[in-house]
Parts: structure tokens; sequence; C-alpha cells
């Protein structure tokens, strides 16, 4: 039985008087009106309909909202400057009425079955409060194999979330109660926002896998931000470095991160020294030594917190 927030939070309704779990969709989107129908109507196809869907207008110039407001009219629109994905995300979660956030990226759709499917599967487990499902790739246009480090992970899985981002936006849902513990997206960082969220969220909950490709991601554009910057690890190297200010941390996933901090720390430092930034290589050789100074724990089997109440 899912349980709501307040459910949550209040610990005193009656279990007999259940409250249905409404599914909140996000979409934040820029200058996509191309795609971004094709993500609503994916929406919208599902066997098991989400209560809304909240598209976020990250400050578009293109026909973003014509294309809304004109096609899609019981879609809540939402507008904003251009302040980037995490701030649009940020705002529709504050704006969403649902129990359940679901993410959907404007390039991408999804199956129809892929609410129902998770849905279905936490109402069968009971106990957690993110679940994600598998993906079908499409890298300009034609279909591609995720390499096997891409499989996604179930349980606790922070550690497997260390080296890349393991869980896909497009593929979640989560209970608002885990939003309301760790906090939403990080709007200071301009990639990698979700690596660093997932961090927060599975130092502290388990995840939950639906093992079928419910989700399809297209790959290969121009705008997308991943292919706008380089030496990505720098982003990640902040949210390693957050994740092991948390005090959440069991010892075998504080030792895990502080490995994979120095790893991605000497990755990016490589980079640097090919391109003769001088001032940037001397600030992250300091970072390598504070860290690479710091004790390890070496505990037989990580520890975990105890297990979340479940969001019935």
């Amino acid at each position: 039985m899912l349980r709501t927030s307040q459910e949550s939070s209040q610990g005193d309704v009656s279990p007999d008087r259940p409250e249905e779990p409404r599914v909140s969709v996000i979409i934040p989107t820029f200058n996509r009106c191309v795609w971004l129908a094709r993500a609503v109507r994916s929406v919208l196809a599902q066997s098991r309909p989400a209560a809304e869907i909240l598209v976020v207008d990250d400050g578009s110039t293109d026909d973003t909202r014509s294309v809304v407001e004109s096609e899609f009219p019981s879609v809540r629109y939402l507008r904003q400057e251009n302040l980037g994905v995490s701030a649009a995300r940020n705002r529709g979660l504050a704006a969403a009425t649902g129990n359940w956030l679901a993410f959907l990226d404007s390039d991408d759709e999804w199956l129809p079955e892929k609410l129902s499917r998770q849905l279905a599967a936490l109402e069968r487990e009971g106990s957690y409060r993110i679940c994600h499902t598998d993906e079908i790739w499409i890298r300009n246009g034609r279909r591609v194999n995720p390499r096997r480090r891409h499989a996604k992970p179930t349980g606790w899985v922070f550690q497997q979330c260390l080296p890349l981002c393991a869980l896909s936006p497009s593929a979640v849902m989560l209970h608002r109660s885990v939003v309301q513990e760790v906090g939403g997206f990080d709007e200071s960082l301009p990639v990698c926002e979700d690596y660093d969220l997932w961090l927060r969220v599975t130092s502290r909950f388990p995840v939950l896998l639906v093992e079928e490709p419910l989700v399809v991601k297209y790959g290969g554009h121009e705008d997308q931000l991943s292919r706008r910057f380089w030496g990505m690890d720098r982003f990640r190297i902040v949210a390693l470095e957050k994740a092991l200010g948390d005090d959440n941390l069991s010892p075998g996933d504080r030792q895990a991160a502080q490995e994979m901090l120095c790893n991605k720390i000497e990755v990016y430092l490589g980079g640097l020294r090919k391109r003769g930034r001088e001032d940037e290589i001397e600030l992250y050789e300091e970072k390598l030594r504070r860290h690479s100074d710091r004790p390890h724990s070496q505990p037989s089997e990580p520890e975990r917190p105890p297990k979340k109440e479940a969001a019935s």
C-alpha cells in the first residue's frame, strides 16, 4: 500500500483509508518544441494516467508556449527566465501536487506501461520510496546497446552511483518525502545535477528497479548539455565533496566515495596538464593532497542506515 507524504510525516492515518498514489510528471524544456510534443503525448498515453503534467519552460525563444497551450490544454505550463535545468525541475517540484513525482526530459519519451509498472512494483514491494526502470537508447536515430557499466542497479546502490550517473531522471519515480529529506537539484551545477541528487538520495534510501525498458532516451543532439562542457568530472568532484560532508554516509560508502573522489581528481588533473591550465592544476593538486590524507574506514561490510518506513 502506497502512502502519501502527509501520511508518511504524521504516521496516524488509518490504514483502511489510504489515499491513491497521485503522480505529478515534471518536464523541463528549453527550445525543444520539436521534441516536446512527443514527450507530452507519451505521458498522456499512459495506461495508468498521471494526476498532472507540468511543463516548465526555462525561457524558450521558440514555439514551446504555443505548442503546449494549443495542443495540450490539460498540461500545466510554467515559464521562468533561463535559469537552467535544475531550476526548472525545482520549479516543477515546488508546483507539483502529487505525492509521487516523476521526471521526463523533453527529448525522451515513455512507453505506455511505464507508470503502471512502477506503481505496481512499489505497491508490491512496499518499503521503497524511489523506483526506476530500464531504458532503450537511441543515438542519432539508431538504437544502441548500453555498455555493461550502464547496467541499472537495484537495492542500496550508492557505490554503484559513484563512477557515473546510474539513474536517469526520465526513468525515476520517487516519493515526495524523499525530496523533502534530501532537497532538490543543485542549481549551482550546470551539468551532473542528477549525479549529485542521486548520491544524496541513495545514501539514505534503497532503489527499486523495474527490469523492463520503459523509457526511450534519445541522444546525439547538438544542444545536449553534456556536449557543452569540457571536463565533466569537475562537477562530479563538487558532488563527491558534498557527499563526503554528509554525516549520514556509512563507513563503507564514505571510503568508496573518498577513493572515487581521488580518482576523479587525478583524471581531471591529467586533462588540465594537457591543456596547460596552471592556475587550476595547483587548486586540484591541493584537493588531491587533502583528500588523499583523510583516514579510510575499513568495515568488513558496508553499514546501512535503518530501512525507511514504507511510503504506502
